[in-house]
């Protein structure tokens, strides 16, 4: 195994806060960049160092989550002399990240135009609500906000009410986070040969649309909006669903391949049901639906996992994320690190066979970088 890091040597810095730039940093920190936080000079910084439960330490996990391996430098951007401070330091980067509103770094001088003129080979990405152009560009917006205007929180609606529920996971700010790392290593593989950086836009909007390609097909071949109960992922076929037990716990059906139906309803004494539970999703599924449900509700789902464990079909009970982590699965993934003091670290994702990830999983005190040297050379 090397002992390098594949992004080594690469210099970042993040004017982003709370979720998409901070993760996707992190990310890059975690795979052997040297990236700086430079937080506000309010005496608080990062938001989330102070959101949410906390460690021991005093510590918030979400700040834990998404600064580890990072260093902080508290600027005010408006301050002449702290704005030439980071204008010097983007002489020297590789990579910045940003997350303000449309049209603040041009405010501030420290767009990419102006920074691209004494660092051509900068890779700037912008990350927004809605881009940087277009009729929304101004408007302000979070997660849910995002979510409602791209039409995917519409597909959350409930069975019994109809109504549409909170999100179980903020798909907009994850969406762009992934979608801003790709076009960064994409960036920075370009510059290579061409010696150029180059400027990105990513809208959280556009990322959560482009992640819609198997949950658009009435909208683009009926010119009408889903009906998310009659769709595949959203409960309309029986083999990929929720059910609940007689515990009021729940397991899951997930997959309505051939011979996943095959099996499962052979097992139960129902081949008879066999064709219909591979059809089409939709109200033709009602009637295995019904059965399903009232199958399931006849046992705990202890006696489910039992009777599904040995046969070869998709199917899960419904567990907790405190369960999740407490898997030997997601030991074994390594997706869950401690650090010498015990405090626990969402592990890297991204796995390489040489060149892994190497986490350091230290947190940076506020405003504690070591400015003097500029940006290290190479990795600590």
């Amino acid at each position: 195994m090397e002992n390098g890091v594949k992004l080594e040597g690469i210099k970042v810095l993040d004017l982003s806060q709370f979720l998409p730039g901070p993760h996707l940093t992190m990310t890059m920190a975690d795979h052997g960049a040297d990236v700086i936080m430079v937080e506000p000079k309010n005496g608080v910084g990062e938001p989330v160092r102070a959101m949410g439960a906390r460690m021991p330490d005093g510590a918030s996990v979400w700040f834990r989550n998404i600064a580890r391996g990072k260093r902080s430098l508290a600027l005010d951007l408006k301050n002449a002399g702290d704005k030439a401070e980071f204008l010097a330091l983007a002489a020297e980067a590789d990579v910045i990240v940003e997350a303000f509103r449309p049209g603040v770094v041009k405010r501030l001088g420290i767009d990419y135009e102006t920074i691209s003129i004494a660092n051509p080979r900068i890779v700037y990405c912008s990350i927004s609500a809605f881009g940087q152009q277009g009729p929304l560009r101004d408007k302000p917006s979070h997660d849910l906000g995002v979510q409602a205007l791209a039409g995917t929180l519409d597909l959350s609606r409930g069975f019994s009410d109809g109504k549409p529920n909170m999100p179980n996971l903020v798909a907009a700010d994850l969406a762009s986070s992934l979608t801003a790392l790709s076009a960064i290593l994409m960036a920075l593989l370009r510059r290579e040969k061409t010696g150029k950086g180059d400027y990105i836009d990513i809208a959280m909007y556009d990322s959560l649309l482009a992640w819609t390609p198997n949950i658009t097909g009435t909208v683009f071949a009926d010119g009408r909006a889903p009906a998310p109960h009659a769709m595949r992922n959203y409960g309309g076929q029986a083999m990929n669903r929720v059910y609940e037990t007689n515990d009021g716990q729940y397991v899951v059906l997930a997959g309505s391949e051939a011979k996943f139906c095959e099996n499962l309803l052979s097992a139960l004494g129902r081949p008879d049901f066999v064709e219909l539970a591979k059809g089409e999703p939709g109200p033709s599924q009602a009637p295995l639906i019904a059965y399903f449900a009232e199958t399931f509700a006849s046992k705990s789902r202890a006696e489910w996992e039992a009777f599904l464990s040995p046969l070869d079909i998709c199917w899960a009970p419904v567990r907790t994320l405190k369960d999740a982590f407490g898997d030997p699965h997601t030991q074994a993934r390594e997706m869950l690190l401690k650090d010498d003091a015990g405090n626990s670290h969402i592990g890297p994702a991204i796995k390489f066979r040489r060149e892994p990830a190497k986490p350091d999983l230290g947190l940076p005190a506020y405003d504690a970088a070591n400015t003097q040297t500029r940006f290290r050379q190479g990795r600590y």
